[in-house]
C-alpha cells in the first residue's frame, strides 16, 4: 500500500471507517465454527465483531502499528501484505473492509485469496468503487500539478466499476452472488484536513511542505463538501460484493 497507517490517529480521525462496517459484515453473515481471513484487519475492531460471532479469525495487515492493536484486542493478527498470501485451502471465507482500493495489483490479491478459501468458500468485501472521492482527488492532482509531481505516482489507488471487479473474480473462478456500487456521502466528524492527514501521509511523506499541502488541498475543497454550518462530507462511492470460490 502507498499510505503509512498508525493505529492512535486511524483510531481518532477515521473509526467511521469500521462504524459502518455492518452492512458488510451483515453480508459476510459468520456462522460459528468458520475459519475466516480478515484481509487488511486494521486495528481488529471488525476482526472482533466477527470473532463475537463464534468464527475463528486470522487479521493479516501490512502496517505493524495496526497488527500491535488488533492483538491487543486478543486477534489472530499477522504482519503480511494482501499480495504475497501464503495460505492453502485454509478459510471458509475471506473477508476486507475499505483495504483493497489501495492495492493496484488486484490480480496479484484475487490469486492469493483463491488459494486461502477451501471450495466453496466466500469472499466478501467492501473497496472504494469509481467514483470513489473524486472530487478529493482532483483537489489533491492540482494542488500537486502546481508542484511538479503526478498524485497517481506516488499514491495510486483503485477505484473499480461492478462490471470490471465482476470481470476480475470471473477470471479467477469465483461465482458473483451480488455486487453493486452504493454512493455514501460520509460525514468526517473531524474534519476534511484530519482525514488528509490520515488518508494522504503516504503524499505528505514524499513532498518538502506536507503543511501548505494540507491547507491548500482543504481551501480547494471548502466550496464543494463543506456545507454552510461547516460540515464536512467526503464523496464516498462504495463497491460490496459477495463472490464463491469454484467448488
Amino acid at each position: 500500500m502507498s499510505n503509512v497507517w498508525d493505529a492512535g490517529g486511524y483510531r481518532k480521525n477515521a473509526a467511521f471507517v469500521s462504524d459502518l462496517g455492518d452492512a458488510v459484515l451483515e453480508l459476510l453473515a459468520p456462522r460459528k465454527g468458520e475459519r475466516i481471513l480478515d484481509l487488511g484487519c486494521g486495528d481488529g475492531a471488525l476482526a472482533e465483531s466477527i470473532a463475537s460471532m463464534g468464527a475463528s479469525v486470522v487479521g493479516v495487515d501490512s502496517s505493524p502499528s495496526m497488527v500491535d492493536a488488533a492483538r491487543v484486542r486478543d486477534i489472530d493478527a499477522r504482519l503480511g501484505s494482501a499480495t504475497e498470501l501464503t495460505f492453502e485451502n485454509e478459510f471458509d471465507a475471506v473477508f476486507s473492509n475499505a483495504v483493497l482500493h489501495w492495492i493496484p495489483d488486484a490480480g496479484a490479491v484475487l490469486d492469493g485469496v483463491a488459494r486461502a478459501l477451501r471450495p466453496g468458500g466466500r469472499f466478501v468485501a467492501e473497496l472504494g468503487g469509481f467514483g470513489n472521492i473524486a472530487a478529493i482527488r482532483v483537489a489533491q492532482r492540482l494542488v500537486l500539478e502546481n508542484r511538479g509531481i503526478d498524485l497517481d505516482s506516488i499514491s495510486p489507488q483503485f477505484f473499480p466499476t461492478p462490471r470490471e471487479y465482476q470481470g476480475l473474480l470471473d477470471r479467477q473462478g469465483f461465482s458473483v452472488s451480488s455486487i453493486e456500487l452504493i454512493p455514501r456521502p460520509t460525514p468526517l466528524p473531524q474534519g476534511m484536513r484530519s482525514w488528509l492527514e490520515t488518508f494522504s501521509r503516504g503524499v505528505m511523506n514524499r513532498i518538502a511542505d506536507p503543511e501548505s499541502y494540507l491547507d491548500e488541498t482543504v481551501r480547494a475543497l471548502e466550496p464543494s463538501l463543506r456545507d454552510t454550518e461547516g460540515n464536512w462530507i467526503a464523496d464516498y462511492v462504495r463497491l460490496r460484493f459477495s463472490a464463491v470460490k469454484a467448488s
